[in-house]
């Protein structure tokens, strides 16, 4: 399972890795770009038109499925859950962001353990460095997007800065070739 994790400038990269990645990806991939909760947006139909695999809004107890792309929806943070399948928790209108990376990484640490993989693009703040610890601890893999190819690098730098936890620091055109090969593995 990959997880896809930004915000500011998060758009724009996302949609650069899913219009790289081949149809059949041999994995789950979920997005999570932070959104104010009540952003009423075409967030699924946008990544879908650069993508070659479908890509769907996530639903409480949905399975997620080898080859497709679920997205976090405004307004809830998501939750991986055993099966594989996702959870919908109402995220409020406080920060801390919304959807939480951190938790939806630390969830997909938990149920996906070596499986998981964590990319950290574009965004500010820190949220995700703690979730992508978690995914290293669970024995997953962590990559991040280089300062040279992030919109905005106070993400990726968070998560890179934790003790140990990154596996790759690369640029943006470089991960989804990465994605591809890991999970063939």
């Amino acid at each position: 399972m990959v997880a896809l994790v930004a915000s500011a400038g998060g758009i724009a990269a996302v949609s650069h890795v899913l219009g790289q990645l081949p149809a059949g990806l041999p994995a789950a991939v979920v997005v999570l770009i932070h959104q104010e909760p009540d952003r009423v947006g075409t967030l699924v139909e946008l990544l879908a038109n650069r993508s070659a695999l479908p890509v769907s809004a996530a639903t409480h107890g949905g399975a997620l499925r080898s080859g497709q792309v679920v997205v976090a929806p405004a307004g809830s943070h998501l939750l991986v859950t055993p099966g594989p399948a996702t959870a919908l928790v109402v995220s409020g209108v406080a920060p801390p962001s919304r959807p939480s990376a951190d938790l939806l990484l630390t969830t997909l640490a938990i149920a996906a353990g070596p499986r998981a993989t964590a990319v950290v693009l574009s965004g500010g703040g820190h949220d995700g460095a703690t979730g992508a610890t978690a995914v290293h601890v669970f024995g997953g893999t962590v990559v991040a997007t280089d300062e040279a190819t992030s919109s905005s690098f106070s993400m990726p730098l968070a998560t890179i800065e934790r003790d140990g936890a990154i596996d790759h620091v690369v640029a943006l055109d470089e991960v989804a070739p990465l994605l591809a090969e890991l999970v063939a593995v």
